[in-house]
């Protein structure tokens, strides 16, 4: 087929024409324009792809150094960690094989507190960011740790009961004790820790200066502790305004008279001892250890009353009552804003709950035995009782011994010791003048029980004349009322959830206890991590891991 004439003048066109002529139709082609704008798009897309590689690596690399290093700062500022921190630190990297990254280490320490900073820096190169002219990218790294101490309010709640004398468990208490405050006071500037102790066995005894802020009802002037009722397991705090049953100074146990010419009973439910009152506040190791060094085992166990006030001393509300014994001069000044409240970020409250045991039964005086005159009467110089039953209208002299020629056993119209006279039962009323020294006193029922077991006044006192069931119906069980252990352990949930739900931090230490007392501690603590279970000299572990614990180590930076 032959040319037509438009290819053949084409074909006769120089070919630097044909080409400018081909370029010129494929600009004005809408095909053509599409073409190009696809091929610049690729280009970005490849570019944008990139330079996210590019990120990606730089995060990676930065990633991978900001870990180390926080790492290594963490480990720096533990005050256990004996190495010099910069040292530390720069093993930290070397280990990971970014030594060469560090640039500086900053270090500030003192009592109670180390501040680990340290900064780093790698330089990533880029692999399509350089086509633009960025060759590297800097990849820095900055962190910081500090472990410190700061605002600290510990209860130290302490078993200090009759079984604690068994197997060395009181001595070896003592020593951990003594290293746990230790330990604390070492790592802890004076103002920024304070450490209450509560020993506990039966009761809770409260020093006079602390008590008299209180308002304790009921006639006791030998000790101080307090009856509560299950309803005050509910609340973190002890009331100052409200009325609160003082507990009667009695022995509920002791079947004998062990009384020295009238002295107390010796086992009373509420100990006198100053090694039995609470220390509140306190921040000196050597006033805290001697303190610990006296303490003594007696009396059953009471794990809810030691908890209620181990919280209370930890509850704002007590504010006041803190500053009263400073104006006493009996806490440090420095406390007087403690207790904190419990939403300040500043302090860490802290309880450390320790038993041997397992709840058992406390005992109190029911309401008809707390006050007015009783039927006994005392001679103090013939150490001798009388007692006046109003069914006969007379008075039983009682002795606690035989052989002398005085009237005892026997009964009267009169207590023995008025001068000789008065009429004697003996046979019939003989009522010629008898030998007998001394004078004889009405006791009070908060004087019989401060002088006088409950059970040696049954035995003593009522027994050689009454039906024995009788006697003991009336006079012990008559006398006393009592809160088992259920109820206790009951109590001891109740205030243990009060306390965690005010963040207290809770930690519990069950040392050689029976299942039921390592259920409720188990049950008390914070969380499992928070409860020891403890044999022998294992209480001293328990202690410094506690104490450890309490150090509040956070990466701040």
């Amino acid at each position: 087929m032959a040319a037509s004439p438009i290819q053949s003048a084409w074909s006769t066109l120089p070919a630097s024409l044909r080409l400018r002529k081909r370029l010129r139709r494929f600009a004005v082609d809408e095909d053509g324009s599409l073409i190009i704008f696809s091929v610049y798009m690729l280009v970005i897309i490849l570019m944008v792809a990139g330079i996210g590689i590019d990120l990606m690596r730089l995060e990676r690399d930065r990633s991978a150094l900001q870990s180390t290093l926080d790492r290594a700062v963490l480990a720096a500022a533990d005050l256990d960690q004996t190495l010099e921190p910069t040292a530390v630190v720069q093993d930290y990297l070397n280990k990971s094989g970014l030594g060469e990254y560090l640039q500086g280490v900053t270090v500030s320490q003192g009592i109670g507190y180390r501040i680990v900073s340290a900064t780093a820096r790698t330089d990533v190169e880029t692999q399509f960011m350089h086509m633009n002219g960025v060759d590297s990218l800097a990849a820095p790294a900055a962190a910081t740790a500090a472990e410190s101490i700061d605002g600290v309010e510990v209860s130290l709640v302490l078993d200090v009961s009759g079984s604690m004398n068994s197997y060395s468990r009181l001595t070896n208490l003592k020593v951990a004790a003594k290293d746990f405050v230790d330990e604390m006071v070492a790592n802890s500037e004076p103002e920024k820790l304070s450490i209450s102790i509560i020993p506990y066995a039966t009761q809770v005894s409260l020093p006079d200066a602390f008590a008299e802020n209180f308002n304790l009802e009921g006639e006791n002037e030998h000790s101080n502790c307090v009856n509560f009722a299950s309803s005050d397991f509910n609340d973190a705090a002890v009331s100052t305004t409200e009325p609160l049953q003082r507990t009667m100074h009695f022995d509920p146990w002791n079947s004998s008279d062990r009384r020295d010419n009238g002295d107390l009973v010796q086992s009373p439910v509420c100990e006198d001892a100053d090694s039995r009152e609470l220390m509140v506040m306190q921040n000196d190791a050597a006033t805290l250890k001697t303190y610990i060094e006296n303490l003594f085992g007696r009396g059953n166990t009471s794990i809810d009353v030691g908890m209620k006030w181990g919280t209370a001393l930890l509850d704002p509300a007590m504010r006041p009552v803190i500053n009263t014994m400073i104006g006493a001069g009996l806490v440090p000044a420095e406390f007087s804003t403690r207790p904190m409240n419990y939403n300040d970020s500043d302090v860490l409250k802290v309880i450390v709950l320790m038993t041997d045991g397992a709840n058992t039964t406390q005992y109190f005086v029911e309401d008809d035995h707390r006050d007015g005159n009783s039927y006994i009467w005392w001679n103090e110089d013939a150490e001798r009782y009388s007692v006046y039953y109003p069914g006969y209208d007379a008075y039983y002299l009682v002795s606690h011994s035989n052989g002398d020629d005085n009237p005892r056993n026997r009964w009267a119209d009169h207590p023995f010791g008025l001068d000789g006279h008065g009429c004697i039962y003996n046979s019939g009323w003989d009522c010629g003048n008898q030998t007998q020294e001394g004078e004889s006193v009405r006791l009070t029922y908060p004087e019989l029980w401060a002088q006088t077991p409950v059970l040696a006044n049954v035995e003593d006192n009522y027994y050689p004349w009454m039906n024995d069931n009788s006697a003991y119906s009336e006079w012990y069980s008559g006398v006393l009322d009592w809160v088992n252990s259920s109820t206790k352990d009951s109590r001891t949930y109740t205030i243990c959830d009060t306390a965690k739900e005010q963040d207290i931090i809770v930690f519990t230490i069950a040392f050689e206890a029976p299942y039921q007392g390592r259920t409720v501690l188990r049950n008390c603590a914070s969380s499992a991590a928070h409860y020891y279970n403890v044999s022998g000299l294992e209480i001293s572990d328990a202690f410094s891991s506690i104490a450890t614990s309490i150090r509040k180590l956070r990466l701040t930076q």
